[in-house]
């Protein structure tokens, strides 16, 4: 789908759109792309980079149903693979070179909210490595996962899967799993650690993992940005940061953190309603790496969007600076051109 045709189809989309969801922004960017529809719900996307040609990455998206799963789009927003049935996976996210039986794979994991478990599958063939899900919040009355992200830790590549659920305790919201090969090929999952405040007032599923500066942030929906070291073996579980506080018109929902160098970049959080993307600096603000001013609010033509993902690496014409992913009201995921979402934060820099 072309940009021109995109133009169309978010057209069409908000002509037929619900009263109840915010209405399309008339200044909202543009996406370059806008990827074919699954067939119940789109939620969250992760980007995948292919290990030898940037231009043959791939959109990993989940599609929120009980016969719901993941979806796999090229560059180009086409539907290439579907993986078997998943009941109502929520949020995804990548790994990088998981050791499998000796074998390096690349995988993505999923929450399976009916049946409270994790899912996980080796990219880029979806073939499952979980034999049929690995239970998550044993033990609890409020169990239902739905967002996750993936820590691989920089010193020694453990990987660690990083679990929020509908509701839960504050002080042990979110569960962390070490994510290890088995000598079937298959994968395990043990818990290592529970953390994060909770402030009651609606959900957190939204978490995003900065893996180089060891951080892990989630959103607690209608209160704020919440920030905690990525790593169990600190055994840290004070609260770094809480920010954003002020800058929502209600959610604070999908985040997406964009790396222009090792340490400095953006991160962009979903304001939900206002179908907007408030910015905040990677490195923080005034030399304090704790202290996240508001950047820039962006406008974009999504419809409440749930997820996102977004890289700095060049993917090729016309992602050569980068690309953003960002879910959609109407089953798409859309895909913006890096290059227009830096002009519009230079624009709109607060």
């Amino acid at each position: 789908m072309n940009k021109y045709t995109s133009l169309i189809v978010v057209a069409a989309f908000a002509t037929s759109c619900s009263s109840s969801l915010a209405p399309l922004r008339k200044d909202g960017l543009k996406p370059t792309v806008v990827t074919e529809t699954v067939l119940h719900d789109t939620d969250d996307p992760a980007i995948w980079i292919h290990p030898t040609n940037p231009q043959e990455s791939l959109v990993i998206g989940t599609d929120k149903d009980t016969d719901g799963g993941l979806y796999v789009f090229n560059l180009q927003g086409k539907i290439i693979k579907k993986s078997e049935t998943i009941k109502r996976p929520n949020n995804v996210d990548i790994a990088y070179g998981l050791q499998i039986d000796g074998v390096l794979t690349d995988i993505a994991v999923t929450t399976e909210r009916e049946t409270n478990k994790i899912r996980i599958f080796s990219l880029p063939d979806l073939k499952p490595l979980d034999n049929g899900g690995i239970p998550v919040f044993e033990g609890e009355l409020e169990r239902d996962p739905m967002g996750i992200a993936i820590y691989t830790r920089p010193s020694d590549k453990a990987v660690f899967a990083i679990v929020g659920r509908k509701s839960g305790p504050s002080g042990s919201y979110l569960w962390q799993y070490e994510l290890k090969g088995t000598s079937n090929a298959k994968v395990e999952a043990t818990l290592v650690r529970k953390f994060g405040a909770y402030s009651g007032k609606k959900e957190i599923e939204a978490i995003a993992v900065d893996n180089e500066l060891g951080a892990v942030y989630y959103c607690d929906e209608q209160f704020g940005i919440r920030k905690y070291k990525a790593d169990p073996a600190l055994n840290d579980n004070q609260e770094l940061a809480l920010f954003g506080q002020k800058d929502f018109k209600s959610d604070h929902e999908g985040m997406a953190i964009y790396k222009s160098t090792a340490t400095t970049g953006y991160i962009l959080v979903s304001n939900q309603q206002a179908n907007s993307f408030m910015v905040y600096p990677r490195e923080g603000s005034n030399g304090n790496p704790n202290d996240y001013q508001l950047l820039a609010e962006i406008p974009t033509s999504t419809i409440e969007c749930d997820g996102a993902d977004v890289t700095a690496i060049n993917l090729g014409q016309p992602f050569d600076k980068g690309l953003f992913v960002a879910m959609s009201n109407g089953k798409t995921f859309h895909f913006y051109d890096w290059k227009i979402i830096q002009e519009a934060i230079d624009k709109h820099k607060k």
